[in-house]
């Protein structure tokens, strides 16, 4: 296993369990540094390949994800293997789409989902999870 990302790295969030996971925006130039073990793409349409793993889930812009219980998938695998690799989620911005995912990442992790979105606010963009429906998708993602 290649170990997670550094808790300084941009974009870096690093869950209560200790997890490491990249938020950005695929819009903006690859941080430098090491490139992703997976990659979780929240986007309208499909992404241009990448050189390491990755899945994408349909979510169009401001809007939700096209089928949720894809995304919870794709969330849980990347939680698990957050444990060890380095896992990034991406939109294009890196801040709705890619906002919210996180929040639902760390209500996978613990976070109870009434302060999902301000421990990502908190922790990684202060205007992550953009609209009200992504805000309260995140209050009403179930944990594990």
């Amino acid at each position: 296993m290649s170990g997670g990302w550094e808790p300084t790295a941009s974009g870096v969030l690093t869950l209560p369990s200790g997890r490491r996971v990249r938020g950005r925006g695929r819009g903006a130039p690859l941080p430098e540094g090491p490139v992703p073990d997976l990659g979780v793409y929240l986007l309208g349409r499909r992404p241009e390949p990448v050189p390491w793993e990755d899945r994408w889930v349909r979510w169009p812009d401001f809007r939700l994800p096209a089928d949720p219980a894809e995304l919870r998938s794709a969330l849980l695998e990347a939680w698990e293997r957050s444990a060890d690799e380095r896992v990034e989620l991406a939109c294009q911005g890196g801040a709705g789409r890619t906002g919210t995912a996180l929040a639902c990442l760390a209500v996978l992790d613990g976070v109870p989902p009434a302060d999902a979105v301000a421990y990502v606010r908190a922790h990684y963009r202060p205007r992550a999870v953009e609209t009200p429906g992504q805000r309260r998708f995140v209050a009403r993602f179930a944990p594990r």
